[in-house]
């Protein structure tokens, strides 16, 4: 079938390739519909690997998707021919011990889309596990369906903070994850959110999302703006969307004592933590890898309009400009969040 191909580190094409996926008894056969770009589809465009994932061989980008049910396995009841769905992407060993603890999130054999040696979804149509296929409310489009994965990102992170109602939070980093942890953090609890970032027009979008504070972090301070907010107190959660060495250290400067600090972003190198400021305010550190048992939620909040993405959909081609797509993803204009690809 025809697919977006990372032959190699720069290089995509467009092109027929040999992938025949047999549907078994607990799977379903999915015709894609739309396809979002990930950041680290982007990174593996550009740089052919990932930490220790590293791509050796033509691989099928893409993990963010919905599409429609073509055909169900023999075993599965709670899908329809026809029915509209997103995927999880990450399929765990179902008898690995993370998995039987309910952290399958965690288990280091997960086949994640995208991810060597496992192809994506930018395909005209995938075979996936039932028990990782989510039926769309009537009310989502099939672009607001490929963004419950990353959606499900903050959704997790919001999980882990322990949110109650009233909190102040704060997010680092005003890019796709950024702001749906802020949308999340919203539909959690949180009275207001400010938020960070060094381009205007994304902080502009995320301001329109709801009771959210933009701070332009070029020219203020956020720990002047936050604890002048809370009569000094300080946020109660931070979330810490783009990790880095100095936005850990900014957590710790804004959070309020006993509060608590969600590790999001992933740093491409080791960073520093000051733990006499994590301690002398007893901060509770979390993090996240992905996401566990939150799709369900991400569909309901974005079913009942509690949570809108929409206006994170900013840039949309066709799959026959996929490599158009990539190439913009990987200098986006400040004024675009999400890039997604329609089949």
């Amino acid at each position: 079938m025809n697919a977006l191909v990372l032959e190699a580190k720069g290089r995509l094409s467009l092109r027929d390739f040999p992938i025949h996926e047999g549907l078994g008894r607990h799977d379903v056969r999915v015709a894609i519909r739309c396809v979002g770009v990930c950041g680290s589809d982007v990174h593996y465009y550009r740089h052919g690997a990932i930490g220790p994932f590293v791509v050796r061989e033509p691989m099928i980008l893409g993990h963010e998707a919905a599409g429609v049910v073509l055909e169900r396995g023999s075993a599965v009841t709670h899908l329809a021919v026809g029915d509209r769905v997103c995927m999880e992407p990450g399929v765990p060993d179902p008898h690995h011990r993370t998995t039987r603890l309910g952290l399958y999130n965690l288990d280091p054999g997960v086949r994640f889309w995208a991810t060597p040696p496992v192809h994506g979804c930018l395909r005209p149509e995938v075979v996936h596990p039932a028990a990782f296929t989510f039926r769309l409310p009537d009310t989502v489009s099939f672009a607001e369906g490929a963004m419950v994965e990353p959606l499900a990102v903050g959704i997790h992170a919001a999980n882990k903070a322990r949110l109650r109602p009233g909190d102040v939070g704060v997010v680092l980093g005003a890019g796709p994850i950024g702001m749906v942890t802020a949308l999340a953090a919203l539909a959690g609890g949180c009275s207001r959110v400010f938020i960070t970032d060094i381009q205007a027009p994304k902080l502009e979008i995320a301001a329109s999302l709801g009771p959210i504070t933009p701070v332009d972090v070029r020219c203020q301070k956020l720990a002047e703006v936050v604890l002048a907010a809370t009569d000094g107190w300080g946020a109660d959660v931070v979330f810490d969307a783009v990790g880095a060495p100095h936005s850990v250290q900014q957590a710790l400067e804004v959070v309020c004592p006993g509060g608590c600090v969600v590790l999001v972003g992933m740093p491409g190198a080791p960073v520093p933590l000051d733990v006499v400021a994590a301690q002398v305010k007893e901060v509770r550190l979390e993090s996240i890898f992905r996401y566990a048992h939150v799709f369900p939620r991400a569909l309901a909040l974005l079913g009942s309009r509690r949570i809108d993405v929409r206006p994170l959909l900013t840039d949309r081609y066709p799959f026959d400009a996929s490599i158009a797509a990539f190439d913009y993803a990987s200098a986006m204009r400040p004024t675009s969040v999400k890039v997604q690809i329609d089949l």
